[in-house]
């Protein structure tokens, strides 16, 4: 996807993914741009972008989930956790942690994320994170 940060599209759905601040989007479209670990995958159907994840990983295959996103319209029909699922299978990391707000909570629990609360960074915005340890098959 990288070489498609350009399109509008997928500008969108960066924006979706982060705190609606041009300058803030600008940033985190050329830190993809620019930042070899810093990966971004996109999710089509019927041949229209739909949603984005954003990540990295490290050498330990840990896996940090950046940014998540996925067209309005379309939420609840299992892009997301498709998104999420194409990633274990691809990368088969040891785990995938995410930070979020209470808003995306029950999605990431629904996948088999723990949750728990990492108080508030800016006031009145409780922030969670997310972590999915992966089983290794015996």
């Amino acid at each position: 996807m990288k070489s498609r940060l350009h399109e509008e599209a997928l500008q969108q759905l960066i924006e979706m993914s982060v705190f609606p601040d041009p300058d803030h989007v600008s940033r985190t479209i050329e830190q993809y741009r620019t930042l070899d670990e810093m990966r971004i995958m996109g999710y089509e159907s019927e041949g229209q972008l739909v949603g984005i994840v954003g990540y990295r990983i490290d050498e330990g295959a840990r896996m940090s989930l950046r940014h998540i996103a996925v067209l309005p319209e379309v939420r609840g029909a299992g892009f997301g956790r498709g998104m999420i699922l194409e990633l274990l299978h691809q990368f088969n990391p040891v785990s995938i942690e995410a930070e979020t707000d209470e808003e995306a909570v029950d999605f990431y629990r629904s996948i088999g994320f723990r949750i728990e609360s990492i108080g508030e960074k800016t006031p009145g915005t409780e922030r969670f994170l997310c972590t999915y340890e992966a089983v290794e098959a015996e």
